[in-house]
């Protein structure tokens, strides 16, 4: 008993420790990201349809993949209102690049990653935004005169706040937000506090910060089944990054983790057709790894 209660009494005190450093974060991106969603969400949607309807070429990619990551809908969000833009005559090209850098990033999880330091925030929105650009580029050259997306049966999603005061839209998307992330964000700090206590520091710099090409195969790697949640990966990418991950395969972790998030992937097969989806995933693969290379080879 007295072994065990000296290991509780440990995991506590780094629990308590990395609570303290992050917890800031994750209240101000459930604040702004309610604010976005309530007030701001309308307008960045009629932005992105506006854009469809200007003759932009190839320039379009960029505002599509920067409004993809101002957009605070999740994947089961964004595909129905993707389904809607389509119907109106969106090109795919732009479709893809809006959907690809959403699945990414949002503006709350952009606030929680700053919690990471200002380098591995730039490198996340950089990278984000560069293989939502990708994505559309890689459309418009492969599939030109072809449709790449299937968006039948899918029908705008209803919009959930419409209580008449804007208060209490806004407390509302708030409790949201909280119940949807909370548990997801205990747990990633909670892991976090175990893998500082149980995990030698040494071990782990070999493998991620020595072995650079290995340890960035291992990050893209480990990202698919350890993102569940972007607010809970924060806390162990901030223990890894302390224990000598580079910041190219914290890159590579941020892509492939959310780019296959179960959920997501449900849904792109729905909306892509197996052979498609296949290309997906190795557009994914590829471009976390050469993310990482570069970021690991600039910095």
């Amino acid at each position: 008993m007295d072994v065990l209660r000296r290991e509780l009494i440990y995991i506590w005190y780094y629990f308590s420790v990395q609570l303290e450093q992050i917890f800031q974060w994750w209240v101000l991106g459930m604040i702004l990201g309610s604010a976005i969603s309530v007030f701001g969400k309308q307008k960045i949607h009629r932005a992105f349809s506006a854009l469809g309807s200007r003759k932009t070429g190839v320039l379009g990619l960029v505002p599509a993949s920067l409004l993809g990551i101002a957009s605070p809908l999740c994947m089961y969000g964004t595909i129905p209102l993707a389904a809607s833009f389509s119907q109106k005559g969106m090109r795919d090209d732009l479709l893809a690049s809006f959907m690809m850098s959403s699945i990414l990033l949002n503006p709350q999880l952009l606030i929680y990653s700053a919690a990471l330091g200002t380098e591995a925030l730039l490198v996340r929105f950089v990278s984000c935004f560069l293989c939502g650009i990708g994505a559309g580029l890689c459309v418009r050259l492969i599939y030109k005169n072809k449709n790449y997306f299937n968006f039948s049966g899918f029908q705008a999603s209803a919009d959930r706040d419409t209580d008449p005061n804007p208060a209490l839209r806004f407390l509302k998307n708030l409790g949201r937000n909280i119940r949807a992330t909370g548990p997801w964000f205990l747990a990633g700090v909670l892991l976090s506090a175990l893998f500082q206590r149980y995990v030698p520091a040494e071990a782990f710099g070999r493998l991620f910060g020595e072995q650079e090409g290995f340890g960035l195969l291992i990050a893209a790697t480990i990202g698919v089944p350890l993102y569940a949640c972007g607010g809970g990966t924060i806390p162990l990418l901030q223990q890894w990054l302390s224990l000598g991950m580079t910041l190219g395969a914290a890159a590579s972790f941020m892509i492939t983790g959310p780019a296959t998030k179960i959920t997501n992937l449900g849904a792109l097969k729905i909306v892509l057709g197996l052979r498609r989806f296949i290309l997906y995933l190795g557009y994914v693969i590829v471009f976390s790894l050469a993310s990482g290379l570069l970021v690991d080879w600039v910095l």
